[in-house]
């Protein structure tokens, strides 16, 4: 079932999700090489919690940390650990969430370690623009599919795999709401986009062939030929004039800038 928020609840999931990109800021901040996954994890829990909030994700169907940390081939849901010392030239997707005043935020970043290759670069910022191109299609009295297919055609024009297993959701009191929103599929199709419903849109694009493998830890999510991939992801609510984002990248952007 859908459930469609009112302005207030929309106010409180964008609270939860700015907290999402101050945390995504601070850790951006903190990768280097060197540095291990645990590191920053831990940097991200304590962050949340001194804000009045809790990590969303620990504990969740059992996850064992506070942020799912996927260096190159990973995809998704890489477990934090200190035995993962981030190297030059590594990209690292960084999904984060929190829970705050009875709803959830949700977003993902990916960032570079240091120089990376143009072929890692691109892939980044082809990753980023295809969640733009999806969003823009989040306006009521569009279909899921009118964002699944802007961020599709766009993915693979430069010859990148878009994953079939994994997709956004909706989001709202609980972390994985109705409707579904896969990164790939036909305009005009799936569920009717209302005013006041919250969604997740989350390009997980890879360098090359779309196929994944899921790791025996039960959570991670890497390519199946080793090539890596970039993941993006907004909260955004959906609104008669066109999307209205909750995430707010420019915190994030700002932040790592500066460094």
């Amino acid at each position: 079932m859908i459930y469609l928020k009112t302005d207030e609840e929309i106010e409180l999931l964008r609270e939860n999700n700015i907290l999402v990109s101050r945390t995504l800021a601070e850790v951006g901040r903190r990768i280097a090489p060197g540095v291990t996954t645990k590191q920053l994890d831990t940097l991200a829990e304590e962050f949340i919690r001194s804000h009045g909030a809790v990590p969303a994700f620990l504990g969740y169907m059992g996850y064992p940390a506070s942020l799912c940390i996927s260096v190159n081939d990973r995809v998704v849901h890489g477990i934090p650990s200190d035995k993962c010392v981030l190297k030059e030239g590594d990209i690292v997707s960084v999904d984060c969430g929190t829970f705050l005043k009875g709803f959830v935020g949700d977003s993902a970043y990916t960032f570079a370690v240091g120089e990376v290759s143009d072929e890692a670069r691109q892939l980044m910022e082809v990753t980023k623009e295809a969640l733009y191109k999806g969003t823009a299609q989040a306006k009521a009295g569009n279909r899921v599919g009118d964002i699944s297919a802007a961020v599709q055609e766009y993915a693979e024009s430069f010859g990148y795999g878009v994953v079939r297993e994994l997709e956004g959701h909706g989001c709202g009191r609980k972390m994985h709401e109705d409707p579904g929103v896969p990164n790939y599929g036909a305009r005009g199709r799936g569920p009717l986009l209302k005013e006041g419903m919250v969604i997740c849109i989350e390009p997980m694009i890879t360098m090359g062939n779309k196929a994944v493998v899921f790791e025996r830890d039960g959570w991670t999510v890497r390519t199946r030929d080793g090539k890596p991939a970039a993941h993006y992801e907004f909260a955004v609510a959906v609104r008669k004039g066109g999307p209205d984002v909750l995430t707010d990248y420019s915190i994030i952007e700002e932040a790592i800038k500066n460094e």
